[in-house]
């Protein structure tokens, strides 16, 4: 690479979902971008529930055609109380056709998702792949410099930083960050089932946490079971037989058989954010910019979702001749993100506290609500049209 190829208008570090993502959607807005992470095969058998705009989203990019085959539809979605309680909360169920969609959207394994991205990124005019780390970033008054863990020195007017929970991109820009650990941890892993799932997604509220029965394609289901971190220790270190006992226990048998494939992950629960979303010419999307725990599927829709407001920011900054990383660009960028990412961490946090809640009153609201929610078609569709996206995005792209 010769010294006229490393200036750029844009680059990205960080090369999970949300960072591909946006490297993509930012270079075709014309800006000149970079996207800086190494390349490697996804070896996570996690996957991903895309919701709203998400799938709209990797489709205008380009990617979804190269991935959709290997995605199961979501037409419905149950949630059934199994805490045992005195208080129980009626079940609810959201099916997609009430507000007019014939989906909710998909749940598809992250390799895939990845995979799809990777080859969009490569055959995507004016992004330039540097398969390094980013060994260090640093903010100047005119550009940030980045350097490569080769030594490659890289400048722009804006870094985006989607490199993850432990940002380089956010210590560089000075932001900092609040963390709060869930007395939570969440075990992951997919099974094989005898009964077919007719793409719903079922979650079993427990006194510890939900557990989700996501569809995959085929007799396959994907599993996220949060449960207090001795529990979820102990249903990690099981044997195959024995875990697929207990998941077909924790399902009631509503799947028949069930057996699981192999590969498992085990994490901790933490709620993260950022003091701000962007500063010193360097924005954060992805982890870098929030972390949830795995409850609504939100995580990486909302990754998803900062890669659509930064392309649409550096898209009026372009065309308005702006310097890219000037602070009035950025706050844009921020301001867009704010009410999303709080909204979101907000409603996430009050139901799962609802949820783990041992005191009578807080479990007559949290059945009240419920109650209320499954009762009244109105209010239920409302609640899911928000849980896809919040509407004022919609109104703010019809303003």
């Amino acid at each position: 690479m010769s010294n006229t190829d490393a200036s750029f208008d844009v680059i990205v570090v960080g090369g999970g979902p949300a960072g591909l993502a946006a490297a993509i959607a930012l270079s075709q807005t014309g800006a000149r971008t970079a996207l800086v992470a190494r390349q490697a095969p996804y070896a996570d058998n996690r996957t991903t529930a895309l919701l709203g705009g998400s799938v709209d989203f990797l489709d205008d990019l380009g990617v979804w055609q190269m991935c959709s085959d290997r995605a199961a539809g979501l037409k419905a979605m149950r949630l059934v109380d199994d805490t045992g309680r005195l208080i129980r909360v009626p079940e609810v169920r959201f099916v997609a056709d009430e507000i007019g969609l014939d989906l909710f959207g998909y749940n598809i394994a992250n390799a895939a998702l990845v995979e799809a991205l990777e080859r969009r990124a490569a055959e995507t005019d004016g992004l330039v792949r540097i398969t390094e780390d980013a060994e260090s970033v640093q903010s100047g008054g005119d550009a940030v410099t980045v350097t490569s863990a080769s030594g490659r020195v890289l400048t722009a007017q804006l870094v985006v930083g989607a490199d993850g929970r432990h940002s380089l991109c956010r210590e560089a820009a000075g932001i900092g960050v609040s963390r709060r650990t869930l007395q939570q941890a969440a075990l992951t892993f997919n099974i094989t089932h005898a009964r077919p799932h007719h793409n719903v997604s079922t979650e079993f509220h427990t006194p510890q946490g939900p557990c989700v029965f996501v569809p995959l394609p085929g007799d396959r289901c994907s599993v996220v079971w949060v449960a207090a971190p001795k529990e979820a220790e102990r249903l990690f270190s099981l044997d195959d037989d024995a875990l697929s006992a207990a998941a077909e226990r924790q399902s009631h048998s509503i799947f028949g058989r069930v057996h699981v494939e192999p590969g498992r992950h085990l994490f901790p629960l933490a709620i993260e954010r950022p003091q701000r979303y962007a500063q010193n010419r360097i924005a954060l999307v992805g982890e870098a910019a929030h972390v949830v725990p795995p409850i609504g599927a939100q995580g990486l829709n909302l990754g998803l979702r900062d890669g659509v407001d930064i392309a649409e920011t550096v898209r009026q900054a372009k065309a308005a001749g702006e310097d890219l990383g000037a602070p009035q660009v950025i706050a844009r960028y921020g301001a867009a993100r704010r009410a999303d990412i709080l909204s979101r961490t907000f409603m996430i946090d009050v139901a799962n506290r609802s949820l783990l809640s041992d005191l009578l009153p807080m479990q007559s609201l949290r059945a009240v609500g419920m109650h209320l929610i499954g009762g009244i078609g109105p209010l239920r569709r409302l609640a899911m049209r928000e849980g896809l996206s919040p509407s004022w995005r919609s109104a703010r792209k019809a303003g």
